[in-house]
């Protein structure tokens, strides 16, 4: 696993956050499992409204797990494959309380989902979240109610052997972490001008 020099001290379970491509065959206990979907039961929420849903797959229930591992792109089914759980994140996208559109249930789930992943790391798991899968597909397949929208596709598990990957995330593996200073998006008056608290 890489370490991080971050600028200031921040709390180890963020420093160690990370997203491999890099898999163990070892399975997720079941005890762990349930604490990271607590972790993300207790995040926040406009109006507590926790529209956050997870569709949940391991490799001990094979069906279920290839229809999940089908949704995502092809490259990223070629190191996911690797994770003994998959899961997808979904943002129920109207409020229950008077039916209006939530305009922040993305946002909510993303929470959700970073609470998740913190624990993970606090646990010794990974987590990495995937863009590239086909919502449609998802839709379909699980007959996501239409008020509903697939968010992110996620892979958890133990961290495996970049050996074991094809040879583009074997670089990827390797690659430095890098962030964007915080000059570079915290602002203060005008758009795009630092905020002193980052420049002095």
């Amino acid at each position: 696993m890489q370490l991080v020099d971050t600028q200031y001290a921040v709390h180890n379970f963020i420093r160690d956050r990370w997203s491999p491509y890099a898999f163990s065959c070892r399975s997720v206990e079941r005890e762990k499992l349930l604490v990271l979907l607590e972790a993300s039961r207790w995040a926040a929420s406009s109006f507590n409204e926790q529209p956050w849903y997870f569709l949940l797959a391991t490799q001990e229930m094979p069906d279920e797990y290839s229809r999940l591992l089908s949704c995502l792109t092809e490259s990223n089914q070629s190191w996911a494959q690797q994770a003994p759980v998959l899961m997808l994140s979904i943002a129920k996208l109207r409020f229950d309380h008077h039916h209006k559109p939530n305009p922040h249930a993305i946002h909510d789930v993303g929470a959700a989902a970073c609470s998740l992943t913190l624990q993970a790391t606090a646990l010794g798991l990974f987590v990495h979240q995937m863009a590239g899968f086909d919502a449609d597909k998802a839709r379909s397949l699980f007959q996501i109610p239409t008020d509903y929208e697939p968010v992110a596709a996620i892979a958890i598990g133990y961290l495996g052997n970049p050996q074991t990957l094809p040879e583009k995330y074997q670089q990827r593996e390797a690659a430095p972490r890098t962030r964007k200073p915080l000059t570079e998006f915290v602002f203060t008056d005008d758009w795009g001008h630092p905020s002193a608290i980052v420049t002095n």
